[in-house]
């Protein structure tokens, strides 16, 4: 699935796939403004994986579909491939659409009831291929994740979880993406049909190259999958680094706590995790707290924390982290 240069429209292959500066999400209520992605910052390499993990309503979600202008921003910049997405008119974003897939969560709501599977991920192709074609393409697509062509001519109700898994995964490859979106893709799904999609996933990004940005909860899964973390905690990220630096070295307290929380299979290293125990509510997103919106619940609070958002600042090579005291914190590497 060889991407061609007419396929790349937008700007030079130059500098990281997507950058993503000071995004903002606020939705108005009528008891305050909710500020669901509060000043985001990241990029992606062309090839990388960033998993962007935090516990549910941190703004995850959100921040995927504001990538893909399902949601129109507040405030800040989305740039792919050099362009700037958060001001493309309508004509050139139906171009955008091509160039970015997403999976969602749940297999069972994101497919529709009442079309086969040839429908199905031949919808998008319809768009951009000739009508002689789809059926060829589709067949091909649902090889590819690991399904029998012949299910073309099935309905989704017909399908395991994990196979509806795959004929989404198929659905987003159709256009030919350099970039898919994996919002919560394993969440819904046994553990065993998780790591069958988690191996997918790998194969795919493998064998066409794919750019991956993968959400989730689970921080033993993101471990699997990516070899960049991002985490999220009330609408901003506190932490950010390769693999190996957030998971064996976290400087932020809720990364620590996130970590600390993970199940340990082999019995024999349990003793060697010490549990990071957080006192008092997690705070609402409606009302969060003032200066760094952890410092209620962090065991490492001082008075500063209370009056001085902490910046996303680096902290060695390429692995900024928004506390004021990181550089001091005695934080256990996990095992």
């Amino acid at each position: 699935m060889a991407h061609s240069e007419a396929s790349r429209p937008f700007g030079p292959e130059t500098g990281p796939l997507l950058a993503v500066d000071g995004l903002v999400k606020h939705f108005s209520t009528r008891r305050a403004t909710l500020k669901a992605v509060d000043g985001v910052s990241f990029t992606l390499e062309e090839g990388g994986t960033l998993g962007l993990v935090g516990e549910s309503g941190c703004g995850k979600s959100t921040t995927a579909r504001l990538i893909l202008r399902l949601l129109e921003p507040t405030a800040g910049s989305v740039r792919f491939r050099g362009r700037e997405l958060t001001t493309l008119p309508a004509a050139e974003v139906r171009l955008l659409r091509r160039r970015l897939g997403i999976v969602f969560q749940d297999p069972y709501a994101s497919l529709n009831p009442r079309m086969t599977l040839r429908n199905i991920v031949g919808e998008g192709l319809a768009v951009w291929e000739p009508r002689s074609d789809i059926d060829g393409r589709v067949a091909g697509l649902l090889e590819r994740v690991g399904l029998d062509p012949a299910f073309a001519g099935r309905y989704p109700h017909e399908l395991s979880g994990g196979q509806r898994q795959r004929v989404a995964i198929a659905r987003a490859l159709a256009p030919e993406p350099s970039l898919l979106i994996c919002d919560e893709p394993v969440s819904a799904l046994d553990v065993s049909v998780q790591a069958q999609i988690l191996n997918l996933l790998a194969d795919l990004r493998r064998d066409l190259g794919l750019t991956i940005l993968f959400i989730s909860h689970d921080l033993a899964v993101v471990r699997h999958v990516c070899e960049r973390v991002a985490v999220m905690h009330l609408g901003r990220i506190v932490e950010i680094g390769a693999r190996a630096q957030v998971y064996d070295n976290p400087r932020h307290p809720y990364t620590a706590a996130l970590l600390s929380a993970v199940p340990v299979p082999d019995p024999a290293h349990r003793h060697r995790r010490s549990r990071v125990q957080l006192a008092g509510e997690v705070p609402s997103p409606l009302d969060p707290p003032s200066g760094c919106t952890f410092r209620t619940r962090c065991p490492h609070a001082a008075e500063r924390c209370a009056t001085e958002a902490p910046e996303l600042a680096r902290r060695g090579a390429d692995h900024p982290v928004a506390c004021h005291f990181a550089a001091d914190l005695p934080l256990a590497a996990q095992p």
